[in-house]
């Protein structure tokens, strides 16, 4: 039997004397394999889930440190002084925009817009050979990049909606395909009065390409320059007359034809009419007393223009109001940082915790932006509201349109945004505050299993002991019963051979002798 298959439990040696005779020995139990005790599998299945739960408890402790972390981030932490310089911030932010950006001027934001976009025809006319420094010359140069869809005009609104209803006269990507799919068909797209999609066959071939270069080349190139030429106006009223629709009313124009806005209205137009009024001055044309059109107010590619200069005015005094309140906050968190961990030196500086420092993604910032977005939104419209009550003389429509022309739009947006991120980050938190608690009492219950499973070991163990010491002192006494009949047999053989001592000195003398001797080497 190999060693592989038995169990061996070895014990200390034990020796016996007994008068002039002693003996020394030792035990060795030995169990083939397959008795070996059912306790030890079990006790391997313990160690294997302990050892899981073990696992487990680490993942979990590393996913509470995470968490932990989140909630931290998710928290706010801000107190007295960071609220009075969110506030304090609004107030600025507010007073610069009633004194400095004051009231919104679509006027004043078309006459820009104009200004950008007849030195942007001016600068691509002189870049194709133009040598002069007039709008004029310069449509009259880039008019001879022409269009297809040209010869349809009638077919498309005349002179007054063409641009608007020829989708290949949209400066943008939608106009671009409508270009290239006229120079593959032959035909021109958009819609009729009513504002239905709308497909004719262009009339003046001349312009669509032999070829395939040819028409990209007309469909790509020369659409290009022709919607350059056509931003500012036609030669005959250069920086004037019906110019390009810009590209968010182009794409409202393209969805109107769609089934779903089809009988959309807008107040008392459909989102087709009121497009066209939109686009052809009559929508925000300035009336007299009597609602005569005393002019016409186009909304095309240089109002558009116009309103994101505007726009961007407003956003001035928001701006600022964002780098006080990010500032101080990254400003006073480092110093916090500094004084905490005693940095004294320029070196140092790498051990500081920049996560709590940086002014972005953690619920103090976002809740002073809050409360500094929301002073201003409210110093705007305070001052929104007394300037129009002073202008409007008691009028309600005329302190309605003078309210809505003093509020700051992009700050109510970021006021808008600010809430909203506000809001998210506490629902967020609750959900990992909950996570947290779910992980929390699982460590619980694998704390408790992790003690049941050592008490169970225990138990076994102590168990397993206790037969082994009766196995051992059952042995014991077997050997010890198997010792005393051994000596008593020796003795016996002892006496024996002094009663054979006659018979052996005369048959072998010399072997008493060598008796003798093993006797005293005994």
């Amino acid at each position: 039997m190999t060693k592989d298959n038995l169990n061996h439990m070895k014990m200390p040696d034990i020796r016996v004397v007994d008068d002039d005779f002693e003996v020394e020995f030792g035990l060795e139990l030995i169990k083939n394999a397959d008795e070996l005790d059912p306790r030890d599998s079990l006790l391997d299945e313990i160690a294997n889930k302990s050892s899981e739960v073990k696992d487990k408890l680490i993942h979990n402790n590393e996913r509470l440190d995470e968490l932990n972390s989140e909630i931290d981030r998710l928290t706010n932490h801000a107190d007295g002084l960071d609220y009075i310089v969110a506030v304090g911030s609004g107030v600025l932010a507010g007073v610069i925009d009633s004194l400095w950006v004051g009231e919104f001027s679509l006027e004043r934001g078309s006459d820009w817009g104009k200004e950008k976009v007849d030195k942007f025809v001016v600068k691509v006319a002189q870049m194709q050979g133009y040598e002069g420094d007039d709008i004029e010359g310069a449509i009259r140069k880039l008019e001879g990049f022409g269009a297809p869809s040209d010869s349809n005009t009638m077919d498309l609104g005349g002179s007054l909606q063409h641009h608007l209803r020829d989708f290949a006269h949209h400066p943008t990507l939608v106009g671009l395909i409508f270009s290239m799919l006229t120079q593959f068909t032959g035909k021109a797209y958009g819609t009729d009065t009513n504002g239905l999609f709308k497909v004719v066959d262009v009339k003046d071939k001349k312009l669509i390409g032999k070829d395939i270069p040819q028409k990209f080349l007309f469909g790509t190139v020369y659409w290009f320059f022709h919607m350059v030429s056509d931003m500012a106006g036609s030669s005959s009223t250069p920086g004037a007359g019906t110019g390009l629709p810009g590209p968010l009313l182009s794409l409202a124009k393209e969805l109107s034809v769609l089934p779903f806005f089809q009988n959309m209205k807008v107040g008392e137009h459909s989102l087709s009419e009121w497009i066209s009024k939109l686009f052809n001055g009559t929508l925000l044309a300035k009336r007299d007393a009597d609602g005569r059109i005393v002019e016409q107010v186009r909304f095309d590619l240089r109002a558009e223009l116009g309103v994101m200069y505007e726009l961007g005015r407003q956003a001035i005094p928001v701006i600022i109001n964002e780098c006080i309140v990010r500032g101080f906050y990254f400003i006073r968190r480092l110093a916090m940082e500094i004084k905490e961990k005693d940095i004294r030196q320029f070196r140092e500086l790498n051990r500081v915790d920049w996560d709590r420092v940086k002014p972005f993604k953690n619920r103090t910032i976002v809740r002073m932006l809050t409360i500094a977005t929301g002073t201003f939104t409210a110093v705007d419209m305070v001052d929104a509201a007394i300037r129009g009550g002073l202008k409007s003389g008691g009028n309600a429509a005329l302190f309605a349109k003078e309210f809505l022309l003093r509020v700051n739009f992009v700050g109510v947006g970021r006021f808008a945004i600010a809430v909203s991120s506000d809001v998210f980050m506490g629902v967020k938190r609750s959900g990992v505050r909950n996570e947290r608690m779910m992980i929390m009492g699982e460590q619980l219950h694998l704390k408790n299993a992790q003690i049941f499973y050592k008490q169970a070991e225990m138990w076994i163990a102590a168990e397993k002991t206790e037969d082994t010491i009766n196995e051992v002192i059952a042995f014991m006494e077997n050997t010890t019963i198997y010792f005393m009949n051994a000596l008593e047999d020796n003795s016996r053989s002892l006496e024996k051979i002094g009663s054979y001592k006659a018979s052996i000195e005369e048959n072998d003398s010399a072997l008493l002798d060598e008796i003798n001797d093993i006797l005293k080497w005994g």
